[in-house]
């Protein structure tokens, strides 16, 4: 079978190339070091990376956000982004700023030896916490994500809970679904409402907004889908449904996203496929702020009609 071209049906379909609009979300990926070793993990994050964020690298994020005061968003990511040293000190810099940060928490690491008190940092900082939990059911959430995870999850659900967060409490909390297989996420607006009932009937959790995130086709996922025979039927499935309505929300048209050792890319996934951007190679030490990036092409590939299956995928949810 000939590989789609996602820039071929971009310009089929009369949405054009790809260009960033501006800059308003730095997202960093500080490491790849992790508590858990999830089946579906784009990054292949795992307790035994080594790739991590150091402090000069950090500085320099902080630097940038200074000087780019369209940027109005940190968003944290990794791993599990508070593994690392500097995790506190970016969330520290960027709100002596006035930016907004979001942990990409998986929840467990809040029980590792020294996050004792991460979430009450946390909290004191008013940091927006974005959680995974791909479902409310411990069988499906183990299934993904390993043994006990499921318990330790809601544990620390009712902590942050506990600290104002979720439910109109003060501090945003917002939940990540994503399907268990090859599947389509289903419509956002109803599984929110279904896990809204089911947390609060059955532990008591309020929660803000659930995020459906569609799997995407690269590494981890990508080789579970090979060893099963499926990478074909599922790469279908992602270019059959591809909605043009969903390009004008892209998360690469807004956002930039920086690798533990400062280099940048259009995307996480881009990252973790170490594609660079159509005009080569940069990292965060050779641009003097953010903005210079307005306008710039958008490196693609085919796992890219994962962001535009049905209702379309970004780290903030649906987009149609």
């Amino acid at each position: 079978m000939t590989s789609p071209d996602f820039q071929r049906t971009l310009v089929e379909r009369g949405a054009g190339a790809l260009s960033r609009t501006g800059v308003s979300t730095l997202q960093v990926n500080v490491g790849k070091r992790c508590d858990l070793a999830c089946h579906h993990c784009h990054v292949e994050a795992g307790p035994l990376r080594t790739e991590m964020m150091d402090e000069a690298t950090a500085g320099r994020v902080i630097d940038l956000l200074a000087g780019s005061p369209e940027t109005r968003t940190l968003d944290l990511t990794g791993g599990a982004p508070e593994l690392n040293a500097q995790f506190r000190n970016l969330v520290r810099g960027a709100r002596s700023l006035g930016r907004q940060v979001i942990d990409r928490c998986n929840l467990t690491v809040l029980f590792q030896p020294g996050q004792e008190d991460t979430a009450e940092f946390l909290a004191a900082e008013k940091v927006k916490v974005v959680a995974s939990l791909p479902c409310y059911t411990k069988e499906n959430v183990e299934q993904q994500r390993g043994r006990d995870v499921f318990a330790r999850s809601i544990d620390a659900l009712r902590k942050l809970n506990g600290l104002g967060y979720g439910g109109g409490r003060g501090l945003e909390l917002d939940l990540v679904f994503n399907p268990l297989g090859p599947t389509l996420p289903p419509d956002q607006a109803e599984l929110e409402a279904t896990y809204r009932s089911e947390l609060r009937e059955l532990f008591a959790i309020e929660f803000d907004r659930l995020v459906t995130i569609t799997n995407m086709p690269i590494k981890r996922f990508a080789n579970a889908l090979q060893r099963e025979g499926r990478d074909a039927a599922y790469l279908s499935l992602l270019v059959n449904h591809f909605n043009v309505d969903t390009v004008p929300g892209l998360m690469c048209r807004h956002m930039v996203s920086v690798g533990h050792d400062g280099a940048l890319y259009d995307c996480d996934f881009n990252q973790m496929l170490e594609l660079p951007p159509v005009d080569g190679e940069r990292s965060i030490w050779e641009i003097g702020a953010l903005s210079e990036l307005r306008g710039a092409g958008i490196a693609t590939d085919r796992h890219c009609f994962g962001c535009t299956a049905g209702s379309g995928s970004s780290c903030g949810g649906a987009l149609a």
